[in-house]
């Protein structure tokens, strides 16, 4: 029966499909291959199909493990919120509780949210899916959040929950081995990448691997989906040869060689979403600045960015 589902079970199988392998996430786990491979057994069984298809690449997620993978992110999200919310605070204002997508200017927009925020110091909680971020504050659980969303993709949020785009426009680069034949071009066409394996998107699908199979269906190709790994993760894969990945444009890696993709076929925004109650107008447009100025800042020091970026100031109205 499905309501013997467990926590454990839940974080198991997000920890298989985030390592990529039951190897891999049973060390991240703390227990044994043969353990967690019962355990996986054991799950598959109460939900009445396969969750992973395994071979020599790891463990990939079928449709039905996407479909558990979606719903177990969201419940542990809401009880780590709910387990955060109970816990003792000190006397005086809570600090504010933020959400942010994976950025490659963390570090930067967390200097520039410690500076906003001087009374207390903010949480901030790193999470790739766009649908979780967007649940993470419907329900309570963070203040605001930073999202980045694809062209064409569709926001999951309520009405009344305000948001401002901080970033108009931002494209994805490729990131390739530094010894691929089209490492040495300025930028590459998506159509030459036709024959390549590629890196799945970190975090749930939820646009993301939509908007990668879109963008190379209109190059005249299907992409090769040959491995999953989490954000940041696979760069070994990558500066080997094995794979290529779609990355921010800001990302900075010796391993790999970072390129631009011609005619930038796919883009994105940077928002911030709030909920209305817990910050003024004048906040929210000061921290929209400080967070614009940020990302600016990184681009500009970023080599292959930089380029882009200045050639683009409709892409960053904030630093004006």
């Amino acid at each position: 029966m499905l309501m013997e589902l467990e926590l454990r079970h839940l974080r198991a199988i997000c920890a298989i499909a985030d390592a990529g392998s039951l190897s891999k996430a049973a060390v991240r786990l703390g227990v044994s291959q043969p353990a967690l491979t019962m355990l996986l057994a054991r799950v598959e069984d109460l939900v009445g199909g396969r969750l992973f298809v395994r071979d020599r690449s790891g463990a990939r997620p079928t449709d039905l493990g996407e479909t558990a993978l979606r719903q177990a992110r969201l419940l542990l999200a809401d009880l780590d919120a709910f387990a955060a919310d109970l816990a003792t605070r000190p006397a005086g204002p809570r600090s504010p509780r933020i959400a942010t997508a994976h950025l490659a200017c963390l570090s930067k927009i967390v200097d520039a949210l410690e500076k906003h925020f001087p009374a207390g110091d903010p949480t901030v909680q790193v999470e790739p899916s766009t649908l979780v971020l967007c649940n993470l504050l419907e329900r309570s659980h963070a203040d605001l959040a930073i999202i980045c969303q694809l062209d064409n993709q569709e926001l999951p949020l309520p009405a009344d929950i305000p948001r401002r785009t901080i970033i108009p426009k931002f494209p994805f680069f490729i990131a390739l081995s530094h010894d691929h034949p089209l490492a040495s071009r300025p930028e590459i066409a998506l159509e030459d990448l036709a024959d390549e394996r590629w890196i799945c998107p970190p975090g749930a699908d939820d646009g993301s691997l939509a908007s990668l199979r879109a963008m190379c269906r209109k190059a005249g190709f299907t992409p090769k989906i040959r491995f999953h790994a989490p954000s940041g993760g696979a760069s070994d894969l990558i500066a080997a040869g094995h794979a290529v990945r779609l990355v921010e444009p800001g990302s900075r890696s010796q391993a790999c060689a970072i390129r631009p993709l011609k005619g930038d076929p796919s883009t994105g925004r940077l928002l911030l979403a709030w909920r209305r109650q817990a910050f003024p107008e004048e906040a929210i447009r000061a921290l929209c600045h400080a967070i614009g100025a940020a990302y600016t800042t990184h681009a500009e020091e970023t080599a292959t960015y930089a380029r882009w970026w200045r050639s683009h100031p409709e892409a960053h109205p904030w630093t004006a």
